[in-house]
């Protein structure tokens, strides 16, 4: 029986706030918790370890999300593709994409089918598996100069936003951009800019600063996935482009099964930090 986050209050917990109190689990602890049944968000979680969005596709899908990726690699920046059926990826030889995520969805037809913390009952051997860079990634470099992360200050997972922003479409594939959401303290923007921008594979630089409403998103307190994260006097919005996108085209364009991350539940992978650092 697949565990499920549906209606489970351990869902909305949070690891410590970097360079705070407490131990955090490295990558293969973290897994193992996952594998165990927790279904926490991964913000927080295996300090200096990179963390990734999930996506799988059946083969006849696959040329088209990777198409997506590659024509859209702001909120789509891909680290590693399985071969069809593949279980485990270079990025943590030892872990099974299968179960060692807190929560994942099941998709079918575009819709969602179920938040199960394990599809192992799902899996087919037809699916191919992208592994999509997760700005999660980037938090530790954030602390680490000085920029608050106010959702793990407040515990709550981080808000997430579809925008107006349509992506490139690429076959069947297509749909919004959707990012992620932090408030930065105004005069840290530019520290926020530049930390950020160093590493393109998780995201990089904010794709938006200020005035939600120039990317449609209409109201901060109610993000389209998360939680609503309340703003400090002197905060501004500041947006990441997410790895939420490719979802947001799963709703668009209907392939008939997939399966995803839960937003905000990523996979915990054992490649550090550093590694997609640039000059």
């Amino acid at each position: 029986m697949s565990r499920t986050t549906q209606g489970d209050p351990a869902a909305a917990g949070t690891a410590p706030h970097p360079g705070g109190p407490g131990a955090a689990p490295g990558p293969a602890e973290a897994r193992a918790a996952f594998r165990a049944g927790s279904t926490a968000p991964t913000s927080g979680w295996a300090p200096g370890y990179t963390q990734v969005n999930l996506i799988s596709v059946p083969r006849d899908w696959a040329y088209d999300v990777l198409l997506f990726c590659q024509r859209n690699p702001r909120p789509c920046p891909v680290l590693d593709v399985t071969d069809p059926g593949g279980t485990s990826t270079v990025l943590a030889p030892d872990a099974d994409l299968r179960t060692d995520l807190p929560a994942y969805r099941v998709w079918e037809d575009g819709e969602l089918a179920g938040e199960p913390g394990e599809v192992t009952d799902r899996w087919r051997n037809d699916l191919v598996t992208f592994l999509i860079g997760c700005s999660f990634t980037f938090e530790w470099a954030l602390a680490d100069a000085g920029v608050p992360l106010r959702h793990l200050e407040q515990e709550r997972n981080v808000s997430m936003y579809v925008t107006d922003r349509q992506c490139r479409p690429a076959g069947q594939m297509h749909g919004p951009m959707v990012v992620s959401m932090r408030p930065v303290p105004e005069e840290l923007l530019g520290t926020a800019a530049q930390v950020t921008g160093r590493m393109p594979a998780v995201h990089g630089a904010p794709v938006h600063s200020g005035d939600p409403a120039r990317i449609g998103v209409a109201d901060l307190g109610t993000p389209d996935f998360g939680d609503a994260v309340d703003m400090l006097p002197g905060d501004v919005p500041v947006f990441w482009a997410c790895g939420v996108t490719p979802q947001a085209a799963v709703m668009a364009s209907r392939p008939p099964f997939a399966i995803t991350h839960a937003p905000g539940r990523m996979f915990v992978t054992d490649v550090r930090d550093e590694q997609y650092l640039v000059a």
